[in-house]
């Protein structure tokens, strides 16, 4: 354990409350607890975007709203930390905060969650699948144009319930948040990534900072795992270089090759056309820097314009 003696503790992290953010939260404070013998206490807050749950976030404002809050806690000196899902984290932070590390990744995929039905494939001609990702829309509707797709908002819990209320026949979910609440066996399916790709970042876990914290920023940034590291530049990149939010259809997932290559499939939908052909594009390169990882996904960026995707990005969703 290195010594940060320097550093003014209790460390406290800002979080959201639902469980899943609670757990995240706790994960890191063990972690800054016992890797850096950094005492760290929580301030569990509520975000504008788990208040709005009756539209969907690409019209009230984008993923940002589950961050703002916290970024407002740590400006105040309530906070000198926040954990996040990365996928919620905007492209461009404002002025004054860092993203000083990045977790290794659980599970990236999205899950098929159903009561009733142990796959995509097992749905009936017109079933009701629940998700308010327009990512997810696109995608499923390139594997199953028949479906129904219905807005599903709320945390986990909230998902789950609905779900088991009889709402849908099915909802998609990150395996991710399912996985780490101990609920992985409410997974029937689990899509290949190649099938649906998942979100820019998803899976992983984003620490930020205040960019003045000096001392505090780099003690956290040795708890980074490098080719997650990496691999989530590259597919921040393809969304910072396209626009990207919530009201962008939008995937971008990397994966390691055997040959120590990194290799980036994106897919960019019609926000207001769902069903139009999804753009796809796959890149690999050797990559060893930030660098170069941000290189190639502005390379995919442009690959997917080039095939088309000025008219998409331009939609607005239905």
């Amino acid at each position: 354990m290195q010594s940060n003696a320097s550093i003014a503790t209790p460390v406290v992290i800002a979080t959201r409350e639902s469980r899943l953010a609670l757990w995240q939260a706790e994960h890191v404070r063990d972690r800054l607890q016992q890797e850096l013998g950094l005492p760290t206490e929580l301030l569990g807050m509520t975000t504008r975007g788990d208040q709005i749950l009756d539209r969907s976030l690409s019209k009230v404002g984008g993923k940002g709203l589950f961050v703002k809050e916290l970024e407002v806690a740590m400006e105040a000196g309530q906070a000198q930390m926040a954990v996040h899902s990365l996928k919620d984290v905007p492209m461009e932070l404002p002025e004054g905060f860092a993203l000083v590390a990045i977790l290794e990744r659980e599970d990236p995929r999205d899950a098929f969650v159903s009561n009733r039905y142990a796959s995509l494939a097992e749905l009936p001609q017109g079933a009701c699948v629940g998700t308010s990702s327009l990512r997810r829309v696109v995608q499923l509707k390139a594997l199953r144009p028949d479906l129904r797709i219905e807005p599903l908002r709320g945390n986990l819990d909230t998902r789950l319930r609905k779900l088991d209320e009889g709402g849908y026949d099915a909802i998609v979910l990150a395996a991710a948040g399912l996985k780490r609440l101990g609920l992985g066996a409410r997974i029937r399916a689990t899509f290949a990534a190649e099938d649906m790709i998942p979100a820019a970042g998803q899976g992983a876990l984003g620490l930020e900072i205040r960019a003045d914290a000096g001392p505090l920023g780099q003690a956290v940034a040795t708890l980074s795992h490098q080719p997650t590291w990496l691999a989530t530049h590259a597919e921040r990149a393809v969304s910072r270089a396209l626009g990207g939010s919530c009201s962008v259809p939008l995937a971008a997932h990397v994966v390691w090759l055997d040959d120590g290559r990194m290799q980036l499939d994106v897919a960019l939908g019609h926000a207001a056309q769902p069903a139009q052909p999804l753009l796809k594009a796959r890149l690999s390169a050797s990559v060893a820097t930030t660098e170069a990882a941000e290189a190639l996904g502005r390379e995919a960026a442009e690959r997917l314009v080039a095939a088309g995707g000025a008219a998409y990005l331009a939609a607005q969703p239905v």
